[in-house]
Order: structure tokens, then C-alpha cells, then sequence
């Protein structure tokens, strides 16, 4: 028994603060507030009006019930134990958006839309027969003493109470199971985002605690109809069960947005980093560094970035030697590099010697712009074999940046295919 008083106390200090309706409330709100804007934006997709309703009528069940809110609301009407059928209500219409979330979930925007609104409108009537149930077994009910913590327990046994209680413990389980059983059965399908799956895990495991709460209230329940004082599976383990249960199903809801987001963020900072390289190689060519904000978004940076890039590879167009180019790509292949990798090897290695020949030379910067100007952006021009001028085809340079960038980093293999691509030239030279 000593024991059993030492586990309690951890669990009624916790209940005392009411930490087990705050808590979740928060981050059920905080689940509210990420999804609130696309909600806002496409309120026509049914699946997103399913996530709304299901966090709205989450936030208001841990607020409404509440010991202090429940005291207000009866203080408020004036009707002991108002709160009652309003809190049962609400789980109820919180248990009726679970399964519409996940029908419209597994089914999709596109899939099985006849099916989709067969059980939309067999889970909303069904509900809603639930929630006038509740009503007119209250009103049927005579439930005088104010209980705030213990109402199940205390009127388990009193004529229509009895049945309201077991009305929305049962409705709220069913519910549980099967929202339950199809979220996990949906995890273990192939083609899923990896953000997307730790998401419906979070879920899963936050259904399948919600039957916790159900069990904890169902058992203390029967307890009192047997006889036994079970109530503190009532007061104590069925609210710690719904607070870690709400807490779950919003961190399943934040995780997919969060992901996501963290994941683009990360994309467009490695894309910036990834360009550096090629950047660096830039400088020669445009004379200054590339523009730098410190309060820009890092959107706005990797645009800055590409965009000098791009600048700098237009002015060194009259530079690059396609013949080099076509050498450095055979060469690449004969080095056992795949395609892909020997494209950009030899567009490496050709704006190498690009912005060697530009150092080496020396233009005026005004001069390089006049020809760029009269090139009409169209037309780029490198040097030939015998110091002419051809045309040359830069719209890989200016759309595989990052891939040439990323070649630069190898300076074994770019001095190796330079190497091995001066080598005819060289021998041509010699036979000469």
C-alpha cells in the first residue's frame, strides 16, 4: 500500500499543476499554428480540414477539461456537471476526426473519391448520433454532486451516466483501434518520405497510447461496478496517458513540416557551400569577390552566388577553348570516369585555362564587356588553334555549375585529365 502511495504521488503533484492538460494543449496549439497556413490557403482539401478539426478539437478537449475550466463551465451555466456531455462531446468529435484524417490521408486527393465520401458521411453520422446520445442521456440523468477529478468513477453506477460514460469511452476506443491499425498498417508501405514515416510513427504510437486512457477509465469503471476502488487509474494514469498520448500525435503532425523544412534549408546551404569552389576561381575573372549580405536569407546568398558565377563565366567566354574542352572529355573517359563526372572534369579543366589566358592577357575590363554586349548574350567565343576565334558552346557551364564546382575540389583528377589532354597537342607540336 506504501508503495502504491509513492507511485501516486508523482502522477497527483503532476495532476495538482494540471501539467497534464497544459502541456499537450501547447503543443497541440504549436501543431496548430505550423499547419494553420496551409489550412488557411487550401481549405477545399478535405485532409487538410481533417487536420484542422482534429487539432482544434484537441486543443479544446485539454483545455475544457481542465478541473479548473470543468469548475468554471458549471459555475458559468449553472448546471452541475455541464462540463460532462460538452468534454465527452468534444473527445467525441476529436475520435470522429481521427478516422476522417486517415481516410483522407491513405486515400488521397485522387483515389477511391466515391469510397472516400461513403465513409466520410458513415463516420459523421455516426458521430453525431453519438454526440445527441450524450445530450439525452444527461438530461435522463441525475447527476447532482459537482465531481471535477472523479465524475466517471463517482456516477459510474447511476441509471444513463452509466451508459452516457460507457457511450463515449467505447466510441472514443473504436476510434483508437482503427485509426491505429491503419496508421501502422500505412508505415509499412514502400515509397514513403523518410520525414513523412517518423511522422505517422509518432502518430501510431500516439493512437495506440490513447487506448491507455481508454483502458484506465474502462477498468475503474468496472471496478466500482464490482465493488472496488480502482479510481486512481481514473484520476491519475488515464489523464497522464491522454498528456503523453496529444503530446505524441502534434509531434507527429510537426515532424513532416519541421523535416522538411530543416531538409530545404540544408539543400540550399550545401548547394552555396558546394559552389564555392567555382566562386573562388571567379574572382579572377570579375575582379572583386562576390556580393556578401550579411542579413540576406540564404536563398537570397546561393542566388547572389550563382548569379556572379554565371556573370563571371559570360565575360571569360571568348576565353574558353573548345578544342581543349572536347580533348579533356576523351581524356576524362580514358581515365575510367563516367560521363557525367568527365563533362565536368573537362569543363573544369577548360575554365582553368580560360582564366590562365586572362590573367596571361590581361584585358581591360570595359573591352570584355563591349564584347560581351556585342555578342547579344547569344554567341561566346573562344580561341582557336591558330589564334582566330570560334564559337563555343557555354549553356553547360551556365546550367552544371554546381557539378563543375564540385570537379574543382579534385585537383588529382582535374591535373591528371589536363595531363593526359595536353599530350596530342603536345606530340602534334613535336611531329611539327
Amino acid at each position: 500500500m506504501t508503495a502504491l502511495r509513492l507511485a501516486e504521488g508523482p502522477a497527483r503533484f503532476l495532476t495538482d499543476l494540471y501539467v497534464t492538460f497544459w502541456l499537450p494543449g501547447l503543443v497541440l496549439t504549436a501543431a496548430l499554428v505550423v499547419k494553420l497556413p496551409s489550412i488557411l490557403k487550401l481549405w477545399r482539401d478535405p485532409l487538410l480540414r481533417a487536420v484542422g478539426g482534429l487539432l482544434l478539437f484537441a486543443c479544446a478537449v485539454f483545455a475544457f477539461a481542465a478541473p479548473g475550466t470543468i469548475a468554471w463551465t458549471n459555475r458559468v451555466t449553472g448546471v452541475p456537471n455541464i462540463a460532462a456531455p460538452w468534454v465527452y462531446t468534444l473527445i467525441t468529435a476529436l475520435s470522429a476526426c481521427w478516422l476522417l484524417l486517415v481516410v483522407h490521408w491513405r486515400n488521397g486527393p485522387t483515389g477511391h473519391r466515391e469510397k472516400t465520401r461513403r465513409a466520410t458521411r458513415w463516420v459523421v453520422r455516426l458521430y453525431a448520433a453519438v454526440v445527441v446520445a450524450l445530450w439525452v442521456l444527461f438530461a435522463l440523468a441525475d447527476v447532482p454532486v459537482e465531481r471535477v477529478r472523479d465524475l466517471d468513477t463517482y456516477y459510474a453506477g447511476t441509471p444513463f451516466m452509466r451508459e452516457e460514460i460507457v457511450l463515449y469511452l467505447l466510441a472514443q476506443a473504436v476510434s483508437c483501434s482503427i485509426t491505429t491499425w491503419l496508421v501502422w498498417n500505412w508505415i509499412r508501405t514502400d515509397g514513403l518520405d523518410a520525414w513523412l514515416r517518423w511522422g505517422l510513427r509518432f502518430l501510431g504510437v500516439g493512437f495506440a497510447t490513447n487506448l491507455l486512457f481508454s483502458a484506465a477509465k474502462f477498468t475503474a469503471v468496472v471496478a466500482r461496478w464490482t465493488g472496488h476502488d480502482l479510481d486512481w487509474l481514473n484520476t491519475n494514469i488515464a489523464p497522464s496517458a491522454a498528456c503523453i498520448a496529444a503530446t505524441l500525435v502534434a509531434i507527429g503532425f510537426i515532424v513532416p513540416h519541421v523535416g522538411q523544412y530543416l531538409r530545404e534549408r540544408w539543400l540550399v546551404r550545401r548547394r552555396h557551400r558546394d559552389l564555392g569552389p567555382l566562386a573562388r576561381l571567379m574572382r579572377t575573372v570579375a575582379g572583386r569577390r562576390e556580393p556578401l549580405a550579411l542579413r540576406a536569407t540564404a536563398e537570397m546568398r546561393l542566388i547572389r552566388r550563382e548569379t556572379y558565377i554565371r556573370d563571371a563565366l559570360l565575360q571569360l567566354s571568348r576565353f574558353l577553348d573548345e578544342d581543349l574542352r572536347a580533348r579533356a572529355h576523351d581524356a576524362a573517359l580514358a581515365l575510367g570516369h563516367d560521363p557525367g563526372q568527365a563533362q565536368a572534369l573537362a569543363a573544369a579543366v577548360t575554365i582553368m585555362d580560360a582564366v590562365e589566358v586572362l590573367a596571361a592577357e590581361g584585358p581591360d575590363a570595359e573591352v570584355l564587356g563591349a564584347q560581351v554586349r556585342n555578342a547579344g548574350g547569344n554567341e561566346r567565343h573562344s580561341v582557336d588553334g591558330d589564334g582566330g576565334t570560334g564559337e563555343a558552346d557555354t549553356s553547360y557551364l551556365l546550367t552544371e555549375i554546381r557539378a563543375v564546382s564540385a570537379a574543382l575540389r579534385h585537383t588529382e583528377e582535374i591535373t591528371a585529365v589536363r595531363t593526359h589532354a595536353a599530350a596530342p597537342a603536345e606530340s602534334m607540336s613535336a611531329h611539327e
